[in-house]
């Protein structure tokens, strides 16, 4: 891996790891369903501005609808459903639960996709099912029925970010592609219009959010521009550059972010078990994540998705 990449890599682990703290941060103040909104709609402005600035093309190539339900499923549930966690959840916890994607992925593709069940993989499912147990029962917050509910949360998150994957081969990949940046930027689109009258009929009755303070809205910002819309292009520019496997390693770095920046700026207490309940959710991941059996393509199009908040 090149210098370039492995920064690339390091950059985004850390982008992506500072959203579970920056939701800490501002859902207290404006509530999951205004986080969640507001973070799509900063995002999609986001990538408007980097398309505008590189010149891409707007061709969808018949895949517009398609790129906006991917977005439905892929950022506007899973980022609700990730605020709502982040009400009762350390941001450590809900970044260690994130890395739970690829082993969701798993499951639903031998539900309803008809992939194969290996031991491995079943091995990974279960341990990875033992890490949480281990974070949930014998971490630093209390175990009682909010903590359940705001892993079940991450959970049903990154069960969306692994049923996502499927539908973007079926919809987008095997369709013949399509530019990485357009995708991304459609599936923002798509967010936004699910969360768009959730939004509307929570302002008409609770009045507009505009009552956060300063700090609030800089980490609001951060999570749309930051780790939305750039996290996105940081993404892709990898999948291009080193191929879908070896991006995935993103995965197993992003709790160690989050951890770190819930101890350094919202004093969240550490304990043994971030540590080994993250290492068996990692050692999980091993044994699903196999090594890639196809050379990387070395062209910008989308061939998987993100596997974050």
């Amino acid at each position: 891996m090149k210098s370039a990449d492995l920064f690339r890599l390091l950059a985004l682990s850390a982008i992506w790891g500072a959203s579970f703290l920056f939701m800490r941060i501002v859902v207290p103040e404006l509530g999951a369903l205004n986080t969640a909104f507001f973070r799509v709609l900063f995002g999609a402005a986001g990538l408007l501005l980097i398309l505008a600035a590189l010149r891409v093309k707007w061709r969808f190539e018949g895949k517009l609808r398609a790129a906006m339900l991917l977005g439905a499923i892929n950022s506007g549930i899973p980022f609700v459903l990730y605020s709502l966690a982040a009400k009762v959840l350390p941001a450590g916890y809900s970044a260690i639960l994130n890395a739970t994607t690829p082993l969701m992925g798993v499951v639903i593709g031998a539900l309803f996709f008809g992939d194969t069940l290996t031991g491995r993989k079943v091995a990974g499912v279960v341990l990875g099912l033992a890490g949480v147990a281990v974070l949930t029962r014998t971490g630093p917050v209390a175990f009682d029925t909010a903590t359940v509910f705001g892993a079940l949360a991450c959970l049903l998150a990154t069960s969306c970010y692994g049923l996502a994957g499927f539908l973007t081969k079926r919809w987008i990949t095997d369709r013949g592609g399509l530019d990485s940046k357009l995708v991304a930027f459609g599936s923002q689109l798509g967010a936004v219009g699910l969360l768009l009258p959730f939004f509307a009929i929570s302002t008409g009755m609770q009045g507009t959010p505009l009552h956060g303070s300063a700090g609030t809205w800089f980490a609001l910002l951060a999570l749309g521009f930051v780790c939305s819309a750039l996290a996105y292009i940081l993404f892709f520019r990898l999948i291009a550059d080193i191929g879908p496997v070896k991006s995935l390693t993103v995965t197993f770095l992003i709790p160690l972010f989050g951890v770190l920046w819930g101890w350094l700026f919202l004093n969240e207490q550490l304990s043994w078990a971030y540590a080994v309940g993250g290492a068996l959710i990692g050692a999980a991941l091993l044994l699903v994540l196999k090594p890639a059996t196809a050379k990387a393509t070395s062209q910008d199009r989308i061939d998987s998705k993100p596997t974050s908040a």
